[in-house]
């Protein structure tokens, strides 16, 4: 399961209606399902298609201190590498079949293509929004731990005590956009190496 991160001014819902709103037609059906704080968003392949192999991904988008955290599930594929297989079988028997069968190939190489092209719609609704991966500016303001002051990410001692800010400097990972724990080493959402 792969999970990012997005900061700013953006909903879970807005991401979720730019989903159904790019996947539900043709052969594949979407549907949202949830509450403002968590919206579940599945795509899948409609029971009555014309063409291709059977497939389905969830996509758990949940609201986080000014963002969304975006969990996409691992797609069910089986039903396409079945009708993929079916369609190389027929090939080796005739491969006039495949004439027949393009649509059907159509459908199933855009079908494996489809978490690469749901990131890609994640990724314009929140372009689109003005988020992103960087922590949000109300993130950007830590609380001097000598005298309490809010003082700006980024200073390097408190304006107000002089005490030195570095070691509670928040940074976000440059993976998935999550912001672990002042001093943290390893993403704990990714495990990607935070230095």
């Amino acid at each position: 399961m792969e999970s990012k991160t997005y900061h700013g001014k953006i909903t879970a819902e807005d991401i979720g209606r730019a989903l159904v709103a790019e996947f539900d037609h043709g052969n594949l059906q979407a549907q949202m399902i949830g509450s403002p704080e968590r919206v579940v968003v599945q795509i899948a392949s409609r029971t009555f298609r014309t063409s291709g192999g059977q497939t389905a991904v969830t996509v758990t988008l949940e609201k986080v201190e000014d963002g969304v955290l975006v969990q996409l599930g691992d797609q069910q594929w089986l039903g396409v590498a079945a009708n993929l297989g079916a369609t190389a079988l027929f090939a080796l028997r005739n491969p006039l079949t495949l004439i027949g069968r393009l649509d059907d190939l159509a459908q199933d190489i855009t079908a494996l293509q489809l978490s690469e092209t749901i990131w890609q719609t994640i990724q314009r609704a929140v372009y689109v929004a003005g988020a992103g991966m960087q922590i949000s500016e109300r993130l950007r303001r830590l609380e001097c731990s000598y005298c309490g002051s809010a003082v700006p990410v980024g200073e390097p001692t408190c304006p107000m005590c002089g005490a030195p800010l570095g070691a509670i400097q928040p940074k976000a990972c440059l993976h998935c956009g999550f912001v672990p724990p002042a001093g943290a080493t390893v993403c704990p959402n990714c495990h990607a190496n935070l230095a």
